[in-house]
């Protein structure tokens, strides 16, 4: 079974859905620190709990981060996207007034746009791994 052991009920619903999320700094600037993604990956396991949604996997490096998320069907992803990225970037920008001057314009850290992908093709212990290779700075 091993894949399959973790299956998630819901009323009236089984469900193994994850997804891959890249989210990119605005203009692309190298800005993250390892305090800044240790920080950000608690505020997204926040913002992910709230959806009933589960971060499985999080690093990143100075100008993106990737995040492996499993998360209900009743969940859009876009909506689950908007928050981890407006919730990140407001709180952030709350506890580290150093990284303000990394905010252009109307105050965004994030580009406008993000990748998704379905995780199904490939096994998830090789997006995990894939994830957890990422060139995290110090």
């Amino acid at each position: 079974m091993g894949e399959y052991d973790s299956i998630r009920t819901g009323r009236h619903c089984a469900f193994l859905m994850h997804v891959h999320l890249v989210f990119v700094t605005k203009y692309r600037h190298r800005v993250f620190g390892d305090r800044y993604l240790r920080r950000m990956e608690e505020i997204m396991r926040s913002v992910c709990a709230d959806f009933e949604a589960e971060l499985v996997e999080f690093n990143g490096e100075a100008n993106h981060v990737h995040l492996l998320v499993n998360h209900p069907p009743k969940v859009a992803v876009s909506k689950l996207v908007n928050s981890l990225k407006g919730v990140s970037s407001r709180r952030l920008r709350q506890e580290f007034p150093d990284l303000v001057r990394h905010y252009w314009r109307a105050q965004r850290l994030w580009s406008g746009s993000y990748f998704t992908g379905s995780v199904g093709g490939a096994p998830l212990s090789i997006v995990r791994q894939y994830i957890e290779q990422q060139n995290r700075p110090v």
